[in-house]
């Protein structure tokens, strides 16, 4: 069996890492550089594509050969991407499932085919490094993905030619880079990582050596690239208003100056000053002006503000204050900016911030606050790849004494009838887990019942994800008679498999949702903000769905009974049923139809009334099932 590798696949830079005598280290390439920018190269002719370092520097000059910050478009469909996820350089087209393809360097390639060359060159890399060849990887993703990300993620592997041993969310394989396995039992850490094209905040506790996660938040489609944007923007609008060329359609000139833009958005995390220096663009004209750190945080304020509202419901979801977290560790290139520290600091009150001086007072100015210790003791590119090192040494018998577990970020269930959601699976739920429950039929002589499998934190089906369908059959019964078995199993690399069985004849089917409908992450913070925000609307939505089934059942039964024994009832016992009837039909028919929503109280009083109404037909009904199974069984004429 070969070694098997930590691997964080990012959106600006990739990196592996191995454990080496006990150590994660991250592993040099050829050059002897850790870090491979996740840039991939298309020749024209067809040749094999060029990985990393050589890759980005030819960004600028061949933009429409070259694919960078592909991660953000893995496990997504076409009609999912918005304008900033266009601005690539390359073309996009739609695959026949639906998915993104490239059109870069005269071939068309997939989101997993291109992660698949930045992942073989990692591999390769590892193999150099550690003299021996590597079978498998512990591959990092952000803790938002969904299951189609995730199983993006894995195929991607696979096609490098690796066995993918687990997922792993970003956050908590960073907790264990830090080495906070060392610290006090039940301590609480928050995990801050701002990449390139990702956010996560997660919420981890230690106990008795068991990293568990609380809470996850975040955005997959947020990072250091939306502040590189921002910034190009900006030098775009400079350069127009000293006299020089548009850029906003010559793709040539907005590579460069992307690529300008990033050189000094890094520089400003240890400079107060920097020059952008853009000789030549057009015509002889060149471009060349200060940029300050004030500057740069102006333009990157409120993508640093955005991620804030991923802090506070993470925080939430735990049932936490900044007071009751031991550590916020910062990992992610992004981290590296001052401007982040400094806010991160602020947000979960870790210590003395001066917002004059642009930065966190460290040192000798450092002073604890009444809340956590910010750590930033690791270096913030590297912390996830040590993580997934060490996770894979796990995997290999190592390192006995730690565990890794994660949670679902969103409640995963079924649609019953009525169009309400039933959970299954609640939303932070430690995995992996396995949870199911039994169901059956609602209406007579069913043959099939249909699996509806739904994400999401809102009470009606229609307002959640759909995340499949299929269909179980059945011998046809009548109503409730049938009974089917249904089971969610989220493995340990958080994707879904769901089973559902005729507990009768031990008929099952399992599926794998390979193929769900994936959900944009934007999407998912709105659905735990609408979930708040109509609460109380749509339990009133619940109650009264489920008073008016029963209600319908209730009314159906009456019927059923009048028509059969109703003869037999005395006048004002039959009197009384038909009030209570006409009762409870007048509130179903002023909630105004099926979406309608009436007084759920009200309801549950009338149909009370009807049941005590009908107390003298069902004492009929009875006497009516006695004499018949009587005859039946000849004890009487």
């Amino acid at each position: 069996m070969g070694k098997v590798v930590g691997i964080d696949l990012g959106t600006t830079n990739s990196l592996v890492a191995a454990v080496d005598s006990g150590i994660p280290i991250v592993l040099a390439d050829e050059e002897g550089r850790r870090i491979t920018p996740s840039v991939v190269y298309y020749p024209e002719d067809g040749g094999e594509p060029t990985v990393g370092r050589s890759a980005a520097r030819g960004r600028a000059a061949r933009p429409a050969q070259t694919v960078a910050s592909v991660k953000r478009f893995m496990g997504r469909r076409s009609q999912e991407l918005e304008d900033d996820d266009r601005d690539t350089g390359v073309g996009l087209s739609t695959g026949e499932d639906g998915g993104v393809r490239l059109d870069v360097g005269g071939r068309s390639v997939s989101p997993e085919e291109v992660s698949a060359e930045i992942l073989a060159t990692l591999k390769r890399a590892a193999e150099a490094a550690l003299e021996t060849e590597v079978s498998g990887a512990v591959i990092t993703v952000p803790a938002y993905f969904n299951d189609g990300q995730r199983n993006a993620t894995k195929r991607a592997g696979e096609l490098a030619g690796l066995k993918v041993e687990r997922i792993v969310n970003e956050p908590t394989a960073a907790a264990l880079a830090y080495g906070l396995d060392r610290l006090k039992e039940s301590a609480k850490i928050a995990v801050y990582d701002f990449g390139g094209g990702t956010f996560d905040l997660s919420i981890l506790e230690l106990k008795e050596g068991v990293f568990q996660t609380l809470a996850t938040n975040g955005n997959t489609r947020l990072g250091g690239d939306d502040i590189d944007r921002r910034l190009v923007e900006h030098i775009a609008g400079r350069i127009v208003a000293v006299g020089g060329p548009e850029a906003a359609d010559d793709v040539l000139l907005l590579a460069r100056i992307r690529e300008e833009a990033e050189r000094c958005k890094i520089e400003l995390s240890s400079e107060s000053e920097v020059e952008i220096s853009l000789p030549f663009l057009k015509d002889g004209f060149s471009f060349a002006e200060k940029l300050t750190r004030d500057d740069l945080e102006r333009l990157a304020r409120p993508i640093v503000e955005r991620t804030r509202e991923h802090c506070l419901r993470s925080l939430a979801d735990a049932g936490l204050k900044p007071q009751d977290l031991d550590q916020v560790i910062l990992v992610g290139g992004q981290t590296r900016m001052p401007l982040v520290r400094r806010l991160a600091a602020k947000w979960f009150e870790c210590a003395e911030f001066d917002e004059t001086r642009g930065d966190l007072r460290l040192g000798e100015d450092y002073h604890r606050a009444s809340g956590p210790e910010l750590n930033t003791s690791q270096n913030p590119d590297e912390a996830i790849a040590r993580g997934a090192a060490i996770q894979a040494e796990i995997l290999m018998g190592g390192f006995k004494d730690l565990l890794l577990l994660d949670v679902t970020p969103l409640s995963l269930g079924l649609e019953t009838f009525g169009g309400l959601m039933n959970v299954i699976i609640p939303r932070n739920s430690t995995i992996p887990v396995k949870a199911g429950e039994m169901f059956t039929t609602a209406m007579d002589f069913q043959k099939s019942m249909l699996i509806h499998v739904l994400q999401g934190e809102r009470e009606k089906a229609a307002d959640n994800w759909s995340l499949g369908k299929f269909t179980i059959e059945f011998e046809k019964a009548a109503k409730g008679v049938a009974r089917v078995g249904v089971q969610f199993e989220i493995d340990a690399d958080g994707i879904l498999h769901v089973l559902a069985r005729d507990t009768l004849t031990g008929k099952e089917k399992v599926v794998d949702l390979r193929s769900a409908v994936d959900v944009d992450d934007a999407d998912v913070t709105r659905m735990v903000e609408e979930s708040v925000e109509h609460a109380f609307e749509d339990l009133a939505v619940r109650q009264w769905i489920e008073a008016k089934l029963r209600a319908e059942e209730t009314l159906s039964a009456t019927e059923s009974g009048l028509a059969d024994v109703g003869d037999d009832l005395d006048e004002e016992s039959r009197g009384r049923v038909e009030s209570a009837v006409a009762a409870v039909r007048g509130l179903l028919e002023e909630a105004g139809g099926e979406d309608g929503v009436g007084d759920a109280r009200k309801l549950k009083a009338a149909v009370g009334q009807l049941d005590e109404a009908t107390l003298p037909l069902a004492d009929l009904m009875m006497e009516k099932a006695m004499d018949a199974m009587l005859r039946q069984r000849g004890v009487i004429d």
